[in-house]
């Protein structure tokens, strides 16, 4: 996502989620960067990120485990944003929560270089 949206507070800046029109008039920039790069395989951290490449909001639960196929015909694949992970209050939510961003961290890893083989 290539856009920061934040509030300052004191002498921190609490990040904002970008609304609609923020992530469309900065959908350009990115589209411009995969083209130039043409990835075979995009991740998408959060949900914000998912919807500035697919086009519309998505669940995570529900994609997460599956690529999304893009316009220019790449991969898409969806997980949390590691931000997500500090927010859980619970140590056993916590560890069970990062093992499952680290399990789809190595499944799109091994999908990208199955790609590029």
């Amino acid at each position: 996502m290539k856009h920061f949206k934040f509030i300052l507070r004191g002498k921190r800046r609490i990040h904002n989620k970008p609304d609609a029109g923020q992530i469309e008039a900065c959908h350009w920039w990115l589209e411009h960067e995969r083209e130039l790069i043409k990835p075979p395989v995009t991740v998408a951290l959060g949900a914000t990120a998912a919807r500035s490449l697919v086009g519309k909001m998505v669940t995570i639960s529900k994609v997460r485990n599956e690529p999304l196929t893009l316009a220019d015909g790449s991969e898409c694949w969806v997980t949390v944003h590691p931000s997500s992970l500090l927010r859980i209050p619970d140590e056993e939510g916590r560890r069970e929560a990062r093992g499952l961003f680290l399990r789809d961290l190595k499944r799109i890893k091994a999908r990208a270089e199955e790609l590029a083989a």
